[in-house]
């Protein structure tokens, strides 16, 4: 069996508390890319920790709800993940475009809003940003529908490439109506308004959640870090769960408990459902 880590902060500690106290009223929320999955050079590529599955669906059963929270769209999310179909994962809900679409495993249906007008203009745009940016070579723009990334892994330098769009992506989202949200090797645009913060927020609220945890790996998910704090505020017990890596440290800084990754990660999942056996 797996044993639980124990958290480095008295509020993660009453978290966990909580949760292990009664699990039918606790939310665990993860990120995916970098939390369930590797990160990989072309996040078309990407795919859940192959004991992921198994974990999420030895787990969902004893909580009240288990949701991905990504900024993939969520029906990729699912696809990516392996989740459609499986035998106890009936609790698992995938919050896509970081909450504007929702899957939900019972139907199996994707709902959405209609997408940002300003997504596709600065789509069409972004050729020639990233040609007068001279950061072209090696770089590479991921289509998302609800928003567009620009990946700089396989760029020469990437971490010169990333620093040399900042700029010009900023300038690009500010003319669409848009916001850059970085990440590891990686700048999206996308509509302002919703975050993995947000998400996370009114997921809690909708279900009437009495704990949370929260793992993730990046930038984007110091939104729902911040959202955990408030709860923990407002009297809902939280823990923050980081999935370590050496090219973010904001995260683990801010974190209760850091993991080694994706494998860390499934085995905090595997041994919280050992717990509440």
């Amino acid at each position: 069996m797996d044993p639980l880590p124990t958290p480095q902060t008295q509020p993660g500690r009453d978290g966990l508390a909580a949760l292990l106290a009664k699990p039918s009223a606790a939310i665990v929320g993860l990120d995916f890319d970098g939390t369930l999955a590797p990160i990989v050079a072309d996040p078309e590529q990407a795919r859940a920790h192959p004991e992921a599955v198994p974990a999420l669906a030895a787990l969902a059963p004893k909580v009240a709800s288990v949701a991905v929270i990504t900024g993939r769209p969520a029906g990729v999310a699912v696809r990516y993940g392996g989740f459609a179909g499986v035998l106890g994962l009936e609790h698992l809900t995938v919050l896509g475009h970081y909450g504007a679409e929702r899957w939900d495993a019972v139907t199996g249906a994707v709902t959405a809003p209609p997408p940002h007008p300003g997504v596709a203009a600065a789509r069409a745009e972004l050729p020639g940003v990233l040609d007068r940016a001279g950061a072209w070579h090696g770089t590479w723009i991921e289509e998302k529908g609800r928003a567009v990334a620009v990946h700089t892994r396989r760029a020469d330098d990437p971490q010169a490439a990333f620093e040399a769009l900042r700029g010009p992506l900023a300038d690009l989202a500010t003319r669409h109506g848009l916001i850059v949200e970085p990440g590891r090797m990686v700048l999206e645009l996308r509509p302002p308004g919703m975050d993995k913060g947000v998400a996370l927020a009114d997921h809690v609220r909708a279900t009437g959640a009495e704990a949370v945890l929260y793992a993730g790996d990046d930038l984007g998910d110091l939104p729902a870090f911040a959202a955990v704090d408030e709860l923990r505020a407002d009297g809902v017990p939280g823990l923050l769960v980081c999935s370590g890596s050496t090219e973010v440290t904001e995260l683990a800084e801010r974190a209760d408990v850091v993991v080694d990754g994706p494998g860390g990660v499934v085995q905090l999942l595997r041994a919280l459902a050992a717990q509440l056996d």
